[in-house]
């Protein structure tokens, strides 16, 4: 039988990169169907670079303020990426939104995770919000990103039930934790079987 490569795979990040680790983790595995060609970033000194540079993963780092405006920023990322020619681009909490250029060049293949339920709370403060509503179960969404705030094509959704004694710190922890489990199993499905995106609907055969 022909030998499938790897589909490969292009993970942005602005922290600490701990959902990259997932996917490095996952991904040293051959039948795991994908591995990290490279690691961007909006900033530098950051942990998720360090996990890259460990990991013997080519980085990158473009930052907005090298740029005039948003517009050439997005040009100049959309060109890093390409370079690499991925199959999947996975934002693993990247802080900056994408711009036209890039959405158009991969948005049928740029992954997301937010953590709350969406529609539910989008926004950088989900779990925060959630608290506050009082719902009782919340989670972790995977989606392709689109042009609004957190409204792409839902790939996947966990839920994570709300306690009584939580907190924010205590919830969005258990959330981390349930969103890493699912983008590895999410994304290694996504590879190994490929995917149709039809309007809303996100359909893996």
């Amino acid at each position: 039988m022909p030998v499938t490569e790897p589909a490969r795979i292009v993970v942005l990040v602005s922290g600490s990169g701990s959902n990259l680790q997932a996917l490095l983790d996952a991904s040293a595995d051959p039948a795991y169907g994908a591995r990290v060609v490279a690691v961007g970033a909006d900033r530098d000194g950051i942990a998720g670079l360090d996990r890259a540079d460990a990991a013997g993963v080519p980085t990158f780092v473009e930052r907005v303020k090298d740029h005039p405006d948003r517009e050439q920023w997005d040009a100049a990322l959309t060109a890093r990426v390409t370079e690499h020619r991925p199959d999947l681009v996975i934002s693993a909490g990247f802080l900056k939104l994408v711009g036209p250029r890039f959405l158009a060049a991969f948005g049928d293949r740029y992954l997301n995770t937010h953590n709350t339920l969406l529609p539910a709370f989008p926004g950088i403060h989900g779990p925060r919000d959630a608290l506050a509503y009082g719902v009782k179960v919340t989670g972790a969404t995977l989606f392709f990103v689109d042009a609004g705030m957190d409204t792409g094509p839902i790939v996947a959704q966990v839920a994570v039930p709300v306690r009584d004694d939580d907190d924010v710190d205590t919830l969005t922890e258990r959330i981390k934790e349930a969103e890493r489990k699912q983008l590895v199993e999410q994304v290694g499905r996504l590879v190994r079987e490929g995917w149709t995106i039809t309007g809303r609907k996100v359909t893996v055969p």
